[in-house]
């Protein structure tokens, strides 16, 4: 795996002024009219909303890496328009680079983010079910397109670059926790997590398909307590199917499937590899207090 790092730290990250904004805007919507507000919360890119449907995205000059492109987001989003135009996720208007920024024009999807809405259960059951169908038609477009780009830097083509991944995204995890845990607790959870993703063996078919990276509760988006669509495709990669699963917790996962499978075959390979990623998430859920 790449090692993830952000490698121009010191660069300056301005806030743009309205006419700038708009300047960027306006060759690919010629009627914006006004900035209506900017959108923090981003990691790697800062969103200013135009008018009532529009979103300009910049990537943060300081959050730049390898892992993260609007320019393989927008490819992503265009292919997923070409080959499937039901998907829900936001509609490419314009990408361009202007000097040292790079942006994204694109639609605004509606609604908020699940982590930012309350839902009853029933609606988060009927949540959770679509997103699965929604990932399974993300999963089923033609990948060749995505190979040909030379955009995708994270490609799996085998079990073991499958089971590299996922111990990968362990270890990260177990950083991420920050718990006291002492290095012997760390070392057997690590052990109990190769043990389970050597399970998937060498000479395994795995299915390889275009991955969003985090369809998660942050970037699963509802409207009026109904599912809304998917935003956010810039650390896509390609990789196995369940990634996109496993970013929702284990509690979910049931329910996603459910949609999932509704639409994409799942046979015993890819059963397989879902089974270990679950119980390989669940050691992390041991750990937590």
């Amino acid at each position: 795996m790449i090692e993830d790092i952000y490698y121009q730290r010191g660069f300056p990250d301005p806030v743009f002024d309205n006419d700038y904004v708009l300047s960027l805007v306006r060759p690919f919507v010629p009627d914006a009219g006004r900035v209506a507000g900017v959108d923090e919360t981003g990691g790697e890119a800062r969103t200013y909303a135009i008018d009532d449907g529009v979103i300009l995205k910049v990537q943060r000059p300081q959050q730049l890496r390898l892992s993260t492109s609007l320019e393989r987001e927008a490819f992503f989003l265009r292919q997923l328009e070409a080959q499937d135009s039901g998907i829900s996720v936001p509609r490419v208007l314009g990408y361009g680079k202007e000097g040292t920024v790079e942006y994204t024009v694109m639609t605004r999807m509606p609604g908020d983010a699940v982590a930012r809405s309350e839902l009853t259960a029933s609606q988060r059951d009927a949540v959770l079910y679509e997103l699965g169908v929604q990932i399974a038609r993300i999963h089923s477009v033609v990948i060749q397109p995505f190979y040909d780009s030379g955009l995708f830097t994270y490609i799996d083509k085998t079990a073991e670059d499958v089971r590299e991944r996922l111990i990968y995204m362990f270890e990260r995890s177990l950083g991420w926790m920050r718990l006291n845990l002492t290095q012997p607790q760390k070392d057997e959870a690590l052990g109990k997590a190769d043990e389970l993703a050597a399970q998937i063996g060498r000479d395994t078919d795995v299915t390889i398909v275009p991955c969003h990276a985090n369809p998660g509760p942050v970037h699963t988006f509802v409207a009026g307590g109904r599912f809304s669509g998917i935003i956010d495709f810039g650390d896509s990669y390609i990789s196995h199917p369940v990634f996109d699963i496993r970013r929702w917790p284990i509690a979910d996962r049931a329910r996603i499937l459910d949609g999932y499978k509704s639409v994409a075959r799942t046979d015993g390979n890819f059963m397989n590899v879902y089974n270990i990623s679950v119980a390989i998430d669940a050691i992390l859920d041991d750990l937590t207090p």
